[in-house]
């Protein structure tokens, strides 16, 4: 009986597609992933021997890899199938060790999605396993091993145990952490506009902003000011001094890469971290989701015409397709994150996806499909107004053609949406002499405002720019320093640093300044592309990094101060006599005895009890003042900003809905006893608990819409939390 060739993807939700579109001439197998890497227990590196690294097979994929060397020992050719990038190369390398085919019948074969034409075309041209992208991917690993595993123990001795540290982690951390001190030192400045509402020979009324005053640009610093000029301008002639009329294109966004896709979906649909609807699904609805190319298959392209010539007009296709430039350091042999068939629009797969994947894959599709259309073209109109010594400008735009915008708009920050509003305000048609009737002087009083804090949104985008970390890296940076770590606090989409997020950063900014500098980090990541693109080598660029980091390390050992002797406070424990000391605990600091574990006295430290308010962007609906969220008894909660005077209160959702009501949403709460759990917030008339965290991630195996996470002892298991399901994983808690 002939022997049929192995092909090993990653995922196995591939493996039946795959299969189906290859006739059952092959035999086709998952490796969930890597199936080797270096020992948890140990650091797995000899920095003495050219930093070799010691593999070994990871203990949760011992089953898998078994099963995979009895496939390999009934075939005579391995057909190393999985994602195309330095993760995917390097799962293949370790692959081709373990698995007993000979080398020379190893090929390599990439597609960037699972579709029946994709796949077959990848068969006809197989090629080599690429050493450079394998060598890339090693030297990430034994540098992020280095750091993690020499940090972390520091910061264990240092301030407490289960703390990490990482070479992009880090600097994420200091970037938020950064931004709330800029945040808390900003002293805001008083300025103020004046905004005239006018009235001219045809409708509609419209507003004009002060703009100049005496010649000058205006600049009102006080009420006072402003008043004054209000009064100059009693009885003046308002009379239209010139009109500018233009026209302005905007253009679509290119389509999505991992980042920009995280970044919408973070602001439009409230997730952070992508649905994996693609390349993943039974069908293959979308290309590969790891990508930074904005690149697009020219019969991808063709298709996306044809679909828009014939469903909204030929008038919105250019006459050429557009052409995107990716950043410098992307990998063009990916394409952007697309549809892998435009003809299924999110209608016509509704019924194949839960509400989150669907609501994922229409912003990809539609995003996709507005890149190939032409912009949107608007009439613009900017009239300069004067009266007395002051000069008032109105503006305004009209839409003269949809363009790509009657398909899909992309979201953007709060400041530049604003920003949008005013411009489409409608200015009537004025002519140059006109004299126009004053409605009303409106002057509003503002305030300078600190940069915001980032969301999830807005920090990939800056890690982006400023080229730290990789698109497949986000999602994990931002689980490990807000969940895993307890570095950063997230509230109503909003990221704060907590009290121990920023004392991690003060004690290693001191030490470990280059781990700790953006441009350093960025700096970083050019190298490992250098060693993909062969200009480089592994070890080299290693043994540049660990030289001074081993130095920076020996200082810090001696020299860091220590903080879990405590501070004594000067008071005796009223217990047994001992000295009371101020400790700090995973949720901050509190006041021990120093006879401890003897002596098992403790309290909080005073004021902490009720930790300060945290605003948010709701408004009360009772009274109109700002919600904030507040720290109770059971835990936090959003409550009017005017307690007690106004008692509107709101549970803070964890964005899930309740499997048992579908009415109510999951919410943190804490047991009498201080026990955290989770509930329903239709509590009392819905009683759904469970014990375990609820994870915003549909079950792999059952489709379940959330599965719950525990974390202990330096572990992370994901179980589904429908019965009779199965699905556990144990997912490693990163220190990248």
């Amino acid at each position: 009986m002939a022997k049929r060739p192995l092909v090993v993807v990653e995922s196995p939700t591939k493996v039946k597609t795959i299969a189906k579109y290859l006739d059952g001439k092959y035999v086709v197998k998952a490796s969930m992933g890597h199936v080797r890497d270096l020992p948890k227990s140990q650091l797995g590196v000899d920095p003495k021997k050219n930093f070799k690294p010691k593999y070994v097979v990871t203990p949760t994929k011992k089953k898998v890899l078994d099963d995979l060397v009895k496939a390999a020992e009934k075939a005579d050719t391995l057909y190393v199938a999985t994602d195309p990038d330095r993760e995917g190369e390097a799962i293949g390398w370790h692959l081709a060790q373990e698995l007993p085919i000979q080398k020379k019948n190893v090929y390599r074969i990439t597609f960037n999605e699972i579709t029946e034409r994709a796949v077959k075309a990848a068969f006809t041209k197989p090629g080599r396993i690429d050493l450079k992208k394998v060598d890339a991917q090693q030297a990430r690993r034994v540098l992020d091993r280095l750091v993690g595993y020499s940090l972390s123990p520091l910061l264990w001795d240092k301030i407490q145990r289960g703390l990490s540290a990482g070479r992009v982690q880090s600097v994420a951390v200091r970037l938020i952490v950064d931004r709330e001190r800029e945040i808390l030192a900003f002293n805001p400045v008083e300025y103020w506009s004046l905004h005239a509402r006018l009235k001219a020979k045809l409708p509609p009324e419209f507003t004009a902003t002060l703009r100049e005053v005496a010649g000058e640009k205006a600049a009102l610093a006080t009420g006072e000011a402003t008043q004054a000029l209000v009064d100059s301008l009693d009885g003046a002639r308002f009379v239209v001094r010139s009109v500018t009329r233009g026209e302005r294109k905007r253009n679509p966004a290119p389509p999505f890469i991992t980042s920009t896709l995280q970044q919408d979906a973070g602001r439009k649909l409230g997730f952070y971290e992508g649905i994996e609807v693609g390349g993943e699904g039974p069908v293959g609805f979308i290309t590969y989701m790891r990508t930074d190319s904005v690149r697009v298959a020219a019969e991808a392209q063709q298709e996306a015409r044809q679909w828009a010539s014939e469903r909204i007009g030929a008038e919105y296709v250019p006459d050429a397709p557009p052409a995107y430039k990716s950043r410098g350091s992307a990998q063009e042999a990916h394409e952007a994150i697309r549809p892998s068939d435009v003809q299924r629009d999110p209608r016509s797969v509704a019924s194949f996806l839960t509400k989150d994947q669907l609501a994922l894959y229409r912003l990809i599709w539609e995003r996709f499909m507005a890149s190939q259309l032409l912009p949107a073209v608007y009439d613009t109109v900017a009239a300069d107004i004067t009266a007395g010594n002051t000069v008032f400008r109105a503006q305004g735009q009209t839409m003269k053609f949809k363009g790509f915008t009657a398909v899909y708009v992309e979201s953007r920050e709060e400041e530049d949406a604003a920003a949008d509003e005013d411009a489409e305000s409608a200015v009537p048609p004025l002519e140059e002499g006109e004299v126009l009737t004053l409605l009303g002087l409106d002057p509003k009083q503002h305030f300078t405002q600190p940069l915001p804090r980032f969301t999830e949104a807005s920090l990939i985008k800056v890690l982006e720019e400023l080229g730290i970390g990789r698109p497949s890296t986000y999602a994990s940076i931002l689980g490990t320093i807000i969940n895993d770590r307890g570095y950063v606090h997230r509230e109503r989409r909003t990221l704060f640093p907590t009290e121990l997020g920023m004392a991690v950063t003060d004690k290693l900014m001191p030490f470990f300044g280059d781990i700790m500098d953006v441009t350093f980090t960025a700096q970083m990541e050019d190298h490992l592309d250098k060693v993909e693109e062969g200009e480089l080598g592994w070890v080299e660029t290693v043994k540049e990094f660990y030289e001074p980091f081993k130095r920076d390390l020996a200082r810090a050992k001696k020299e860091m101060g220590s903080e879990k002797a405590g501070v004594p406070i000067g008071e005796a424990c009223p217990e047994d006599g001992g000295d009371l000391i101020e400790r700090r605990g995973r949720f901050g600091k509190f006041i021990a005895c120093s006879n401890y574990p003897d002596c098992k006295y403790k309290r909080n430290l005073p004021g902490s009890e009720r930790a300060e308010d945290q605003p948010t962007d709701e408004i009360c609906p009772t009274c109109g003042r700002p919600m904030v969220i507040k720290h109770g008894r059971f835990g936090k909660f959003i409550a009017c900003s005017g307690y007690p005077e106004c008692k509107t209160t709101k549970p803070v959702t964890l964005g899930i809905d309740c499997p048992e009501c579908k009415k109510g949403q999951m919410v943190e709460r804490r047991s009498r006893k201080g026990r955290t759990f989770f509930g329903c917030s239709a509590y009392p008339d819905c009683k759904f608990v469970l014990w375990q965290r609820p994870v915003a991630e549909p079950c792999p195996k059952c489709a379940a819409p959330f599965l719950t996470e525990r974390v202990a002892r330096g572990r992370r298991v994901q179980r589904c939390w429908r019965e009779g399901c199965d699905f556990n994983r144990e997912a490693e808690i990163t220190v990248a």
